[in-house]
């Protein structure tokens, strides 16, 4: 089954802007996008309030990550085609996330904890990926 998306002709400005505006309209206090040397958005990073205090976030595209894929599955080797597609998948998670907390299944701090900054470039998940982070043996 190819990856979903892969054909998407939306513009990855297009879905950044929802992104955008997903964020915005449940809270985000500031949102900033990153961009490689190309000018080509990498990521969005946010703030918002959360029962701890404001917190900040920081949302991949990982648009190698899609190529990679396509390439598995023996689709055009396209970065343009990545970043629409990456994008486009972003923006969907980030509003299947929103849906989650608007049903009330969990907190905004909850879905996005993976992605919790520490301040200095890190999130939460590559604190503990790289072994920084430890959480125990789980007993």
């Amino acid at each position: 089954m190819a990856i979903k998306n892969y054909t998407s002709g939306v513009d990855v400005f297009t879905s950044l802007g929802e992104i955008q505006g997903a964020l915005a309209g449940h809270g985000a206090r500031q949102i900033m996008v990153e961009y490689d040397e190309k000018g080509r958005p990498t990521g969005v990073t946010f703030s918002i309030d959360t029962p701890t205090g404001r917190r900040g976030f920081m949302l991949p595209a990982n648009i190698d990550g899609v190529l990679f894929v396509f390439k598995q599955q023996k689709l055009k080797d396209d970065r343009d085609q990545a970043e629409r597609t990456g994008w486009r998948k972003l923006r969907d998670w980030v509003l299947a996330q929103m849906a989650i907390i608007e049903a009330g299944m969990a907190s905004v701090d909850e879905v996005f904890l993976p992605y919790l900054t520490d301040g200095h470039g890190n999130t939460l998940y590559t604190l503990y990926s790289s072994g920084t982070l430890r959480l125990g043996d789980g007993t």
